[in-house]
């Protein structure tokens, strides 16, 4: 494979580079199935234009430099107006040396700037005859493109009429979101289909696809028009939203007037923090010149605007080796499938390691030891194997071996689900499942710590939570390195964790398809341990958020810590009541199992309070009275006051808690008027409900 870091040393690395360009620019271009990612594609352009500057006597014809979509010809419709490239930029430095040559052509500086995202779909013109959709292009070599009218009614976004009956012409982007890539793999499986490695190899298989026996709905953009010539980019925008197309209006990332350089520069840096956030990939971001005349001015080149340019972001889609699958086992005894990947940078971090979901999904995606893979890494998510290169496939690949016993303990394997599991469950790790139990957002056990665990498991003092509780001093005092002094401190926190609120409780038993948020909301629901036991899957899917196939797996688990549940009861643990948000005529609920939690409870929300109704976020360092509150705690201070924790900023989020360094969600938060406070102006809406 070609280094596309390396610069050409000679004629032949130049047309080996040149060729591979080509094949890669038509793979993209075709179906989006290229072997390069985007990182790996855009320097090898600049090396073969490199080569090129500094001999120009050898230019190869075929040479993918200054042609639209890298010289791919694909469709025979011609284009009304060229579809036009861009130029890119790599730093905020070539953007600054692109802006100031634009404003050296005009002979004075640009007027106004816009800025919006560069969506990572395919470029596409829609074009209507009196304000009905008569046909839909691909962008092609630029000077003609392919018809895919046969595709539009799956295109969301893209009116089959327009608001009013114009001869019109829309260009814009086709993409698949995230959900809808996720459930267009999912209905590709369903048929037997390969799944598509990424969203943009979907999209482009999908627009191109006929007589499929399935339909798979993708996203229209609209960013530009051929008719209206006097108007402004951004009034533009405004202009095409009116008429009914779907813009990046609707979006975080919204396109958005700019005053100089630095406030364009201001305006990339915030999407860029968005990315991870949006549901669609975007690879950079365009800068224009807003206004027509700036534009008309400035003309254009045979390749791309001299108005416009993309300042390219890192890639988060990769594609390196498939070395190896792991296999570990989980606190609840669940066995999950670790990628081991030949190193490589993803967006700034080297990845060595993906998920693979479960052994199902290595089977729909029929990943081999030894592939080329796509993986692919937004922001803090995991990184996560996509699909194989199939083309790149040399014959030497080996199926991946899946575990006939746990990789642990060696007991049975259940496989009866989609994620395989060790008969043993919770008892094949039960170090695991006890510091869990442990940590600071669950029972916050102080001196219990992993070598702490260790020693009494192999002691045999502790094979479960409830085990715990039944410690002696004089047992402790029989650990090595054990003194009085830890023991006393171990047992005095043992006894603090006992009183800790019952969804602390709930969420330290580990029970899949639960944390921290789904407890706290489950706790609140029923009010108490006894009727949440008493609770069916049917009523369990009531909870906020649960759905019923996660109803179904709680209820299950629920049944499977029967024993551990009652025994924990008899030791007083889990026990509290308060008052639920929900009525649930269960048996229990209305017993004395201990008391209330003295005000404090998961269920004061019904009770009203200073945010009763609101729905809130928190991001940033909290300082000042919330200092020391980890974001559980806070997420527990908000639901006491009677709101409504989340962790993202949406239409449906009503007050942002902005602590230092809030990035993004308070960008996001401004744009959709969302009242923000300070964390000192939050603690003193709660200073009822903040603790001691």
């Amino acid at each position: 494979m070609i280094d596309t870091a390396a610069p050409l040393a000679s004629p032949s690395e130049y047309a080996d580079a040149v060729a591979t360009a080509v094949q890669a620019a038509a793979a993209y271009y075709a179906d989006g199935a290229t072997p390069l990612g985007d990182d790996e594609y855009d320097a090898l352009l600049k090396a073969v234009a490199a080569y090129e500057d500094a001999h120009p006597d050898q230019v190869l014809p075929d040479s993918p430099t200054g042609k639209v979509a890298g010289g791919a010809a694909l469709g025979d419709v011609p284009h009304s107006v060229p579809m036009l490239s861009l130029d890119n930029v790599f730093s905020a430095e070539e953007l600054e040396t692109w802006a100031a040559g634009l404003e050296r052509r005009l002979g004075r500086p640009v007027t106004a700037w816009c800025v919006e995202p560069k969506l990572d779909g395919l470029a596409v013109a829609a074009r209507y005859r009196a304000g009905r959709l008569h046909q839909l292009i691909t962008r092609g070599d630029g000077l003609a493109g392919e018809d895919i009218t046969h595709t539009a009614d799956a295109v969301l976004g893209l009116p089959a009429e327009l608001a009013e009956p114009l001869d019109l012409e829309l260009r814009g982007e086709v993409l698949l979101t995230q959900d809808q890539f996720d459930h267009a793999n999912r209905i590709r499986a369903d048929h037997g289909a390969t799944p598509f490695a990424n969203p943009r190899n979907g999209a482009a298989g999908t627009l191109r696809a006929k007589d499929r026996p399935y339909r798979i709905e993708l996203t229209f953009f609209a960013y530009d028009a051929v008719g209206p010539d006097d108007l402004a980019h951004s009034a533009l925008l405004d202009r095409l939203a009116a008429l009914g197309a779907n813009t990046a209006a609707t979006t975080a990332a919204r396109p958005r007037p700019c005053e100089g350089v630095q406030e364009v520069q201001q305006r990339i840096d915030e999407i860029a923090a968005l990315r991870a956030e949006l549901p669609f990939g975007i690879d950079g971001v365009v800068v224009k010149a807003d206004l027509a005349a700036d534009r008309a001015e400035a003309g254009s080149g045979s390749r791309a605007p001299r108005w416009a340019v993309a300042r390219k972001l890192a890639a988060q889609h990769k594609v390196t080796r498939l070395l190896g699958v792991e296999w570990n086992v989980g606190r609840t005894g669940i066995i999950a499938p670790r990628a081991v990947l030949e190193p490589v940078v993803i967006d700034g971090v080297t990845v060595t390691f993906a998920t693979l979901h479960n052994p199902a999904d290595i089977e729909r995606r029929g990943l081999m030891i030894g592939d080329q893979v796509f993986v692919y890494r937004a922001g803090d998510v995991i990184p996560r194997v996509e699909a194989p290169v199939l083309d790149a496939r040399t014959g030497a690949e080996q199926p991946i071996a899946f575990p006939e016993a746990c990789p642990r303990c060696g007991d049975a394997v259940d496989s009866s689900e989609q994620r395989w599991r060790c008969v043993r469950g919770r008892n094949c790790q039960a170090v695991a499942s006890v510091l869990y139990a442990a940590g600071r957002d669950q029972l916050d056990i102080e001196g219990l710590g992993g070598t702490r665990a260790v020693q009494l498991v192999e002691a045999g003092l502790v094979a479960d939570l409830a085990d715990l509780f039944t410690l002696t001093r004089d047992q402790l005092l029989t650990l090595e390195r054990m003194g009085e002094t830890s023991a006393d401190n171990l047992i005095a926190a043992l006894a603090t964790a006992r009183t800790q609120p019952l969804n602390r409780v709930f969420c330290a038993l580990g029970i899949r398809g639960t944390g921290r948020t789904m407890s706290r909301r489950i706790v609140a629901h029923f009010g108490s341990m006894a009727a949440i036991r008493a609770a069916d899957a049917e009523t369990l899917a009531g909870v906020d958020g649960i759905g019923t196939e996660k109803a179904r797996v709680v209820a299950a688990e629920l049944a499977d810590l029967a024993p551990l549940l009652d025994r924990l009861a008899d030791l007083g643990v889990g026990t509290a009541v308060t008052v639920p948000t929900a009525p649930a005529a269960v048996a229990g609920e209305s017993g004395t199992e201990g008391g209330t939690e003295g005000g404090e409870g998961e269920g004061a929300e019904s009770d009203g309070g200073p945010l009763a109704g609101e729905a809130v976020v928190v991001t940033g360092s909290m300082t000042g009275a919330l200092a020391d509150l980890s974001r559980n705690q806070m997420n527990e201070l908000i639901e006491q006051a009677g709101g409504k924790a989340s962790s993202s900023v949406s239409k449906r989020t009503t007050l942002l808690v902005a602590g230092e360094k809030a990035g993004s969600k308070r960008a996001k938060a401004e744009e959709l008027g969302i009242r923000i406070l300070t964390p000192e102006e939050f603690a003193a809406l709660v200073a009822a409900h903040l603790p001691a």
